[in-house]
């Protein structure tokens, strides 16, 4: 284990918190000392949840250590049968408590406790919250189905005629990126295409639900870093086919739209026949990502420099958005999700780069500092990074702060998601004609960022003023950097827009350095501007 300030994913047992947390009817009884109770905060504080996680602590103490703790777990597990009468318990330990060995999920599969008993087995010490989140409904599904699993060479029965086909949604939970509005998005597409939903697992599912699984004769794995473990064991078990698409961006929903319609046996023409790829009119596609992207204004955005950082899903989904919709070059590509590794890296090699995959913040703080990118889409941890670095960011991906659980309809899925998608990821860019705009009046005393504003009268230091008594405010550098700047530069750079001079600095350090310059003249900061600029 390492010691950090922040992390990307919490231990395993988070994510088994998060899956309990989603459904309805379950309840996870964890093995855990008084202070592993704090992941409550994570969904009444970020998520607005109005109740409690259905979560019981057996909350051993220090002095707990010396006696049989086995028995505090079959207390807490007796009480929270007593109290709560949940349809289905899960039984875990927390990092902690995994040192101790007193096996509790074991201990409660002796219990006789009348309602399926999923013990987990979740090692701390070398597996994090999403993988955590993953086995939870992996084993869960697979107890409550076990009855149901037919026996091999078994003939799958037919689609029942006259029936409107039927898939399952797979893999939403709380704390994940907008699940909550995905999961209606993807419901309207669908319902646009002929195919009823069958089940939503495991946000808002109850057991019942799990069960009825079977019964559709599909699964869309929209989060595969939580659903895709079950997604291949339905397959396997039950012959049921799976989705590989994930419909972010306008492409991939269109692709999304192709696919599940031919998983479901439907015509997808009607619904696709208002898309046309390779236009950009505002008739063109049931999004307005394609010509917004495209017209007068935005036009500026085509070559900004993109550095993508997130869980694996969403990583690649917008880099594949940043190149081939919105005109960016992505300049870093990475993830936290080592479970999917070897698909960051494959998608990192067609732009040409090497993919950073890794749970240490700073490594991401140092590769973004590196290559200078004009925005960072990532999680909250790259927006403190992009903060301090002073660089424009969009959250696309968990972890998330509050934040980033809107009460507007805010999907990323689909296509309202693709209109959200432009939305958010322009926001924070300057347009070009709000940069002409500060350009041609930077030297007005009204339009500076070092005035105060007009309305305070006399409080206004007029231009002659500024020049003699105002002195340079430091700007940021990139990481490591000291470089001294000659009194002249200094006075030219801040002739530069308030909002892009920190970049115009670290820019000019980076060439200076790079040259063995000692000190920052006019000259090195307009031969710097050159070179950056072809």
């Amino acid at each position: 284990m390492q010691l950090t300030l922040w992390t990307y994913e919490g231990p395993p047992h988070v994510g088994a918190m998060r899956i309990a947390t989603s459904m309805q009817g379950v309840h996870y009884v964890l093995h855990a000392p008084q202070g592993d109770t704090y992941a409550d905060l994570l969904f009444t504080m970020i998520e607005r949840q109005d109740r409690r996680p259905p979560v019981t602590y057996t909350t051993f103490q220090a002095r707990d250590l010396g006696g049989d703790t086995a028995n505090l777990v079959k207390s807490a597990i007796a009480e929270a049968y007593e109290r709560y009468q949940p349809l289905a318990l899960l039984v875990g330990e927390s990092c902690t408590a995994e040192l101790i060995q007193d096996q509790p999920g074991s201990l409660a599969l002796g219990m006789n406790i009348p309602v399926p008993v999923v013990p987990l087995e979740l090692p701390a010490y070398s597996k994090k919250e999403n993988w955590g989140a993953a086995e939870t409904l992996y084993h869960l599904t697979r107890t409550l189905l076990a009855e149901q699993v037919p026996a091999p060479g078994a003939v799958t029965p037919a689609h029942v005629e006259g029936r409107r086909p039927r898939a399952n949604l797979l893999g939403p939970t709380l704390l994940g990126f907008r699940c909550r509005d995905d999961v209606v998005e993807v419901q309207r597409l669908l319902e646009q295409l002929g195919i009823d939903v069958n089940t939503v697992v495991p946000l808002g599912a109850t057991p019942d639900d799990i069960r009825r699984i079977p019964d559709a004769d599909f699964n869309i794995d929209l989060y595969p870093e939580v659903s895709r473990t079950t997604a291949l064991w339905l397959q396997r078990a039950f012959g049921m086919p799976h989705t590989r698409t994930i419909p972010m961006g306008v492409g991939a929903t269109r692709a999304f739209i192709a696919e599940v319609s031919q998983l479901a046996g439907v015509d997808p023409a009607p619904m696709l026949a208002g898309e046309h790829p390779g236009e950009a009119g505002l008739s063109a596609s049931q999004t307005r990502l394609p010509w917004y992207a495209r017209s007068v204004d935005s036009t500026y955005l085509t070559g900004k420099r993109v550095f993508i950082f997130a869980d694996a899903t969403h990583a690649l989904a917008a880099a594949r958005i940043a190149t081939e919709e919105m005109g960016f070059t992505v300049v870093g590509l990475g993830t936290y999700s080592r479970e999917f590794a070897r698909e960051v890296r494959e998608a990192a090699k067609t732009y040409g780069l090497e993919a950073l995959i890794s749970d240490d913040y700073i490594d991401v703080e140092k590769a973004i500092s590196e290559v200078i990118p004009e925005l960072v889409l990532g999680t909250q941890m790259e927006r403190h990074i992009a903060k301090r670095l002073g660089i424009a960011c969009a959250v696309i991906s968990s972890p998330i702060h509050v934040q980033d659980v809107p009460a507007r309809y805010s999907p990323a899925y689909g296509f309202e998601g693709a209109n959200v998608v432009f939305d958010t990821w322009i926001h924070p860019l300057m347009m070009g004609l709000e940069e002409h705009l500060l350009r041609m009046f930077r030297e007005d005393f009204e339009f500076n960022d070092g005035s105060a504003p007009s309305h305070l009268g006399t409080q206004v230091n007029r231009p002659q003023e500024r020049e003699t008594s105002r002195t340079p405010t430091p700007a940021l550098s990139i990481v490591g950097s000291s470089m001294p700047w000659a009194p002249e530069a200094e006075k030219e750079l801040h002739k530069v827009p308030f909002f892009v001079r920190g970049k115009a600095r670290r820019n000019t350090e980076r060439y200076a350095q790079e040259r063995g310059v000692a000190t920052i003249t006019v000259d090195t900061l307009y031969d710097a501007k050159a070179h950056y600029g072809r």
